[in-house]
């Protein structure tokens, strides 16, 4: 079997206990107030509308991976940028969340992110637009 073809295994090395997922409504003004930058909020990342709750992870906090020098704004927290992951982009221009409109190799990267995300932190709710 080529590489390629492989089922793709998004467990995480050490399994995580994950609480039952939420659908509560979380309005974009609030998601944008938990970008990382502000302690009495937790870090989320919104995919397909689906909010996450990263605050355990490093790379989302100040100075973390995706909230450093190089990028002045938090890249992905406080957001949903599921047409940036989509993409394999870092661009602030990518980070949004419109992506009905792409490829479908490129949905089916989304796809896979979503996966990597449910299986690793508390979905604690949806966007609401």
């Amino acid at each position: 079997m080529a590489e390629a073809d492989k089922p793709k295994n998004f467990a995480p090395k050490e399994p995580h206990k994950l609480n039952h997922p939420k659908d509560t409504p979380i309005d974009l003004s609030h998601l944008a107030k938990c970008n990382g930058n502000t302690p009495s909020y937790p870090t989320y990342v919104a995919i397909k509308g689906t909010v996450f709750d990263v605050s355990g992870n490093t790379a989302y906090a100040p100075e973390g991976a995706y909230h450093a020098n190089d990028f002045p704004h938090p890249v992905f927290a406080g957001k949903d940028p599921s047409r940036a992951l989509a993409l394999s982009s870092l661009k602030p221009e990518d980070c949004r969340s419109d992506w009905e409109d792409l490829a479908d190799k490129e949905k089916q990267v989304l796809s896979d992110w979503f996966t990597f995300f449910s299986k690793r932190y508390n979905i604690v709710g949806q966007v609401r637009r």
